[in-house]
């Protein structure tokens, strides 16, 4: 019989979650899980809740909620054979979509339960980390415009999440309306670039601006990288067009952006840093330094997914090796 710890933020996304976890831990009961269900009870406790969970030996720690409770999960689970889920409770919910499970919402009731159908007999496989000034993240690290909203609009009280994408869409309009830019340095693998930037994201996923948006196509949870994505500009006029090209697709032939794919990387800027790590703000005052941590967390990952999330396996590779020979 699987053990897990199946832990609900009481204070994620825009719906109370008590009842619809209750449901999706009996669900997950009837598929043959042990489940201890917990409440987080205030900031730290999700690291706490998933520390004790790997001293433990458990196979699973699921998070309901969002990417924010889905980060602070991670530093309990990492370099650990406990494996991270989730049911998708929180606002974004962008791993969620990453995963293609369904999020909560008015017309989803029974999102949690479908998602914890998904999971019951989902594998475990190993994916990526990122970490920034050592702190790790598994969507994306950013610094610029998309960090300064961030830093602006959280946190957000409940009422707020009802309005999440207006009330993002209003302020990065806004704050875009006289934020111009930065001089950014960065240091990849021996090599220097540099140059006047909106924002700088780097993304261990495929998907961004609330999940609305693919901005890297060809990402792989388990190659060993990560993907720097460097949006030039510096009038509200640019940022329009530059939010135009990325939901579009043409940022990927647009010379307004430059692509870097590293392990390693220092960034630096000659005013002060506004820095986001997987949608929460976070300080820095001399740069941030990141890198990859290859294959460090072990998650849940249902058998269909809507985008090539891994990289052909061994075996795979050895199939296709002797079908070509």
């Amino acid at each position: 019989m699987r053990r897990a710890y199946l832990v609900y933020n009481p204070v994620a996304g825009r719906f109370p979650s008590r009842l619809l976890t209750e449901r999706a831990a009996e669900l997950l009961r009837n598929h043959g899980w042990q489940i201890h269900l917990e409440k987080s009870l205030y900031s730290g406790h999700i690291s706490e809740l998933a520390r004790q969970a790997a001293a433990e030996e458990m196979d699973a720690f699921l998070v309901v909620g969002g990417d924010g409770s889905l980060n602070q999960a991670l530093y309990g689970l990492m370099d650990t054979p406990t494996a991270l889920g989730v049911l998708p409770g929180g606002t974004a919910n962008v791993w969620a979509q990453e995963l293609g499970l369904p999020g909560l919402s008015w017309t989803r009731w029974m999102a949690l339960e479908e998602s914890a159908h998904r999971l019951a007999e989902a594998p475990i496989r190993s994916v990526d980390i990122g970490m920034c000034n050592h702190r790790p993240f598994l969507l994306w690290a950013g610094v610029g415009l998309d960090a300064f909203v961030v830093h602006h609009i959280e946190p957000r009280k409940r009422w707020e999440k009802y309005f999440a994408f207006w009330q993002y869409g209003a302020s990065l309009i806004w704050n875009a309306s006289f934020w111009h830019g930065m001089n950014l340095r960065v240091e990849v693998e021996g090599k220097l670039v540099s140059g006047h930037f909106l924002l700088g994201v780097v993304s261990n996923i495929h998907l961004y601006a609330g999940g609305l948006a693919q901005l890297s196509p060809n990402a792989r949870l388990d190659d060993g990288y990560l993907d720097l994505w460097l949006f030039k500009g510096e009038t509200l006029a640019d940022t329009l067009q530059r939010a135009f090209d990325i939901f579009s697709g043409r940022h990927l032939q647009s010379d307004q952006f430059i692509y870097i794919h590293f392990q390693s990387i220092h960034i630096e800027s000659d005013s002060p840093m506004f820095v986001q790590i997987d949608g929460e703000p976070f300080d820095a005052e001399d740069g941030v330094n990141i890198q990859v941590r290859p294959k460090a967390l072990r998650v849940l990952v249902p058998e269909q997914t809507p985008h090539a999330l891994f990289g052909p396996t061994p075996d795979s590779r050895a199939a296709a090796n002797q079908s070509q020979s």
